[in-house]
């Protein structure tokens, strides 16, 4: 089970994705994990076969708890494989708070090669072919409606049976019960919908898992915070020919330009880029930049723009688009959860002028913005009207101190003085 964040501790399987004997690659996704806050994608991290499902679909388990194990494709080199989720890039190592009974690590999770003294007692594999193709999520809402699967008529893509679907059978069901009542006895009024009262349990839930991470974050770290103003003339300047040129479709927003500054002013210190780790600071080897992004439902997730420096303003802009619209419909993978390297928040479209956020552990910066607003500056002697943000940073003093912070928030203000270089 790998470690979809510093909060987690357990998740439970809700869906195989493959079966022993299928063959795998790289990045493919081969099941679907439920957290806390989320039904997340797992990906696997090595090429071969899909040995034995240890673990069966809607099992609870441990970070760190061996999921299935693997073996070599055909004209592999036996015990070549290494563990197929993999930790980050960086040596950054645990992402998960301690689990309460002893677990492996998150290099030692999920899949790994097969135990041979004794092997464990092997599953049947999942029958896909002989049940109906259904979503994670309306999976979940039948079981906590109790609606019976095999009784739904699919309206997805070949036949595939939505959370809609499920819904409107839990209705009729409903209906039906309650419109005819029992001889001599009054009506009854059906009950509150179990998905309201299961969507609030897991709101619920997800709030728990915030407030413990958000709890131990400022009982570990020691914060220091430092706040500065960006004059936002030439960005938004710029952006505005440069959307002109665009289509509707293709057009950037201003988050991406912040982004981008704080992705690129993080490869440059990366004192900034990294993980605090059995008491010492480990610089990550790459930049990917978690973006604080909030549910439709309520709660907050952090989700990772991966090698975020290395993209352009487009890729930027296409890749938020399609973490916020997965993230919103449950639909992230496990790399996205576990390779934060520095986490941004951005509350301006909120009206919030100041930010001062809480550290994602084991992550050692986080940077907030405010909105952009006109407010007096002062040029070359003048004072006028200029669009200014605020840009706040959130420190672990363990990692750097305010000297190097002040030089950090004056790289992404230089940054993005000089938009088009972005």
């Amino acid at each position: 089970m790998p470690s979809l964040g510093a909060d987690m501790e357990f998740g439970k399987l809700l869906e195989w994705h493959v079966k022993p004997g299928d063959l795998v690659k790289r990045g493919d996704i081969v099941a679907i994990v439920d957290t806390s806050k989320a039904e997340i994608e797992v990906e696997i991290f090595e090429d071969g076969v899909i040995d034995e499902l240890v673990v069966s679909e809607g099992t609870r388990v441990p970070v760190g708890a061996l999921l299935a194990t693997l073996r070599p494709a055909a004209g592999e080199a036996p015990g070549t494989l290494e563990p197929t989720v993999a930790a980050p890039e960086s040596p950054a190592a645990p992402r998960a708070l301690p689990a309460p009974e002893p677990a492996a690590s998150v290099s030692e999770a999920a899949v790994a090669p097969l135990p041979r003294t004794p092997p464990p007692a092997p599953l049947a594999a999942p029958a896909h072919q002989d049940r109906p193709r259904v979503s994670p999520v309306a999976r979940r809402v039948a079981e906590s409606l109790g609606v019976d699967l095999g009784a739904v008529t699919g309206s997805g893509p070949a036949g595939a049976i939505t959370k809609a679907d499920v819904e409107l059978a839990a209705g009729a069901a409903v209906a039906a019960s309650a419109a005819v009542p029992s001889e001599g006895k009054a009506p009854v009024e059906p009950a509150a919908p179990a998905a309201s009262v299961a969507a609030a349990d897991r709101q619920a839930a997800m709030r728990q898992a915030i407030g413990a991470l958000m709890a131990r974050s400022k009982r570990e770290i020691p914060h220091y915070y430092l706040e500065t103003q960006i004059d936002m003339s030439s960005a938004l300047a710029w952006l505005r020919e440069e959307n002109d040129r665009r289509a509707v479709t293709a057009r950037l927003l201003p988050s991406v330009l912040l982004l981008s500054a704080v992705a690129r002013a993080a490869a440059e210190t990366p004192a900034f880029n990294g993980f605090w780790v059995e008491d010492a600071f480990r610089p990550a080897g790459a930049v990917h930049l978690g973006v604080a992004i909030s549910l439709r439902g309520g709660g907050l997730i952090a989700p990772a723009l991966l090698d975020a420096d290395r993209k352009t303003l487009d890729d930027l802009m296409l890749g938020l688009r399609d973490l916020v619209g997965r993230a919103r419909s449950g639909r992230l993978r496990s790399s996205e959860m576990s390779d934060p390297t520095i986490t941004v928040t951005n509350l301006g479209e909120q009206g919030v002028d100041l930010v001062h956020g809480v550290i994602y552990p084991p992550q050692v910066a986080l940077v907030g913005f405010g909105a952009i607003r006109e407010r007096p500056w002062a040029s070359e002697g003048m004072i006028g009207a200029r669009p200014v943000t605020h840009a706040t940073l959130a420190a672990d003093h363990r990692a750097s101190d305010g000297h190097a912070g002040g030089r950090f928030l004056a790289l992404i203000d230089r940054l993005l003085q000089k938009p088009e270089e972005l």
